[in-house]
């Protein structure tokens, strides 16, 4: 008897487990297949900072939450529908969070005495009442594994780590996604393995035929492919999509690019990333610390260079002092900080939004740099050319902050046309540009204030550089104070004058006396939550900043129009701050520090109770 088919517009699954039961990859491979199918979707992974946690505790689970659609979607998904729980640990972490009427397709093999004991079960929560508000399905996951495997020339052990892939196989048949990219990708992967290449694949058929064949689903689902606008897409995470932005940005540039990095979480994929392209003239230092990775990514800009260094929070700390020098040598330079969880060494694997103030004032003297933020994961695409945009015009270091959220997260992305990406390209110098054939290294251009960048080695452009205060136009040091007060103004100056977009306001009829402002990864939850909110009769305005410094001319303008500003910030209330002080607006903070992005339900309900006046 063929089973029922039911049609769904969207659902969000959470894939838990032991930090080794491959619960990322297996995520990573039903993103994949969703993404080749046509869904919208939007992710979460969530895993341990430690490489291998303690097996079958809480603070080992490894989690992966997709959220896909058969329309356009903002975030990862406030609650699973459905939750995939390898172990009693990854029951017990991720229950909370379900709501009731959720499914839970749980291993049983997993439920012995001894892992209900690790996470304090004082009974089996399989064998009572505690989950009545759910869907159960229990499947002996790790027994249906190794037995579908029994012909296989392989260990136990092996046998079992393909358990993952049964799981994959039994969801892949629940929500119709395709199989073949799977089937491909398990070959390509295990190459030079094929005896575990093969089984599993069988483990992956095997689900997929359990599925279909067992009494315990008696229904499968269907989410259509949603409407998105013509183009080319495919699947892309925060990291990869600012690596490739970088790449871009220096053949537009026409500059080699040059990365000089330390491993860090969770900037290290962006270095794994450019590794693999030196074909388009990449070039990547894996430094002995981040000091030295940011010092030859300066030295790479001094010599003609797209200059580039990665890092997280605790990175930046160590790179200000070279920040600085760049800002004195007006030097570009890109520095990427994928925010995490602080201070110190904090949740290494966890988001915030807490560098904001460090990025913006944390170096010493007056050195001023500009700051730019993504929106989106596939947004960091697009904002790795605006900085090396405004790094090369502008001679200058400037900032970009993803965060781990936006890093690790991926959606569909759709690939830009070469016509549509900008010339960044510039001149260096090339000849004296002073009275009797003399070089002016620090004289600028009237409309950006930018100085000549002269490749070393030029003749007749030899120029001193170096931390000591230049002399205005000759660049030769100076302790003079009224040259000191001038370079200074001139180098603020500079960061104000940059060309930025207009802040864009979202009021569909003008009429909101509530503006929701954001900045960076919050964008996806105040986005859904401000439909959600609409969708109520309420009426809200929703503005985002990408240009964290210079702020949009009409910042101002934009915040004095709302007769309440609403600001969510994943901080104590950093950008808030800043708004504060300098337009003397009083802007309402809305402040998590969870090491979680934002829930739309949760924004929802906040600016409701600012609409309302509560």
């Amino acid at each position: 008897m063929a089973k029922r088919v039911q049609q769904l517009d969207r659902v969000i699954i959470r894939f838990a487990g032991d930090s080794g039961d491959g619960m990322q990859l297996t995520g990573d491979r039903f993103t994949s297949e969703t993404a080749r199918f046509g869904n919208d979707l939007s992710t979460l992974p969530n895993f341990p900072a430690e490489i291998r946690a303690p097996a079958g505790t809480l603070p080992g689970v490894s989690s992966f939450q997709l959220h896909f659609a058969d329309h356009d979607i903002l975030t990862p998904g406030d609650a699973p529908n459905v939750l995939v729980a390898m172990n009693p640990a990854a029951l017990k972490a991720n229950l909370a969070d379900l709501p009731p009427g959720a499914e839970i397709i749980v291993n049983t093999d997993e439920f012995t005495p001894r892992n209900l004991q690790k996470v304090g079960y004082t009974a089996n929560p399989l064998e009572d009442d505690s989950l009545s508000s759910w869907r159960v399905h229990k499947v002996p996951l790790t027994s249906l594994t190794l037995r579908a495997l029994e012909g296989f020339d392989i260990s136990k052990k092996d046998a079992e780590r393909a358990k993952n892939m049964f799981a994959l196989g039994l969801l892949s048949w629940l929500y119709n996604r395709p199989t073949e990219g799977t089937i491909r990708f398990l070959e390509q992967k295990f190459a030079n393995r094929p005896e575990i290449a093969k089984a599993n694949i069988a483990a992956f058929n095997a689900g997929w035929n359990y599925g279909e064949t067992t009494e315990s689903f008696s229904v499968s689902y269907e989410v259509k492919p949603a409407k998105l606008a013509p183009g080319v897409y495919r699947n892309i995470s925060g990291n990869q999509a600012l690596a490739w932005g970088l790449i871009a940005a220096s053949e537009l540039s026409g500059l080699p690019l040059f990365l000089g990095s330390y491993p860090i979480t969770p900037a290290s994929d962006i270095l794994h990333e450019l590794s693999r392209h030196k074909n388009f003239r990449v070039r990547t230092f894996q430094a002995e610390d981040e000091i030295a990775g940011v010092g030859a990514a300066l030295g790479a800009s001094f010599g003609g260079a797209l200059g580039v260094t990665t890092t997280s929070g605790p990175g930046m700390v160590l790179k200000s002092e070279t920040i600085g020098l760049a800002v004195a040598v007006e030097l570009p330079l890109v520095i990427v900080d994928v925010q995490r969880a602080g201070p110190s060494t904090g949740m290494p694997t966890k988001t915030e939004q807490t560098d904001l103030l460090m990025a913006l004032y944390g170096r010493n003297g007056e050195s001023p740099v500009p700051v730019v933020a993504p929106a989106t994961p596939s947004e960091c695409f697009a904002m790795a050319i605006e900085a090396a945009r405004i790094a090369l015009a502008y001679r200058t270091p400037v900032m970009l902050l993803s965060d781990a959220y936006l890093a690790n997260g991926s959606e569909p992305w759709r690939i830009p046309t070469r016509e549509e990406l900008p010339d960044i390209s510039v001149p260096f110098a090339t000849e004296p540009n002073g009275d009797g054939g003399r070089f002016l290294p620090f004289a600028r251009d009237p409309e950006t204030l930018a100085r000549p960048w002269a490749i070393p080695g030029t003749p007749g452009l030899e120029h001193r550089v170096g931390g000591l205060e230049k002399s205005d136009r000759t660049g030769e040091i100076s302790y003079d104070p009224d040259n000191h007060d001038a370079m200074v103004r001139l180098r603020r100056a500079k960061i104000d004058g940059i060309k930025v977009p207009d802040l864009q306001v979202d009021d569909p009829d003008g009429s909101a006396k509530v503006l929701v402002l954001g900045w960076g990864s919050t964008y996806g939850a105040i986005s859904a939550a401000v439909r959600r909110v609409r969708a109520t009769g309420r009426k809200v305005a929703q503005a985002h900043l990408r240009h964290l410094n210079p702020l949009p001319a009409n910042t101002g303008q934009v915040l004095r129009s709302y007769e309440k500003v609403l600001l969510p910030e994943i901080n104590l209330g950093q950008l808030a701050m800043v708004l504060r002080a300098r337009y003397l607006v009083d802007v309402i903070g809305y402040n998590r520090v969870r090491g979680l992005p934002f829930k739309a339900e949760e924004l929802a309900g906040v600016i409701q109770d600012v609409i309302d006046g509560d």
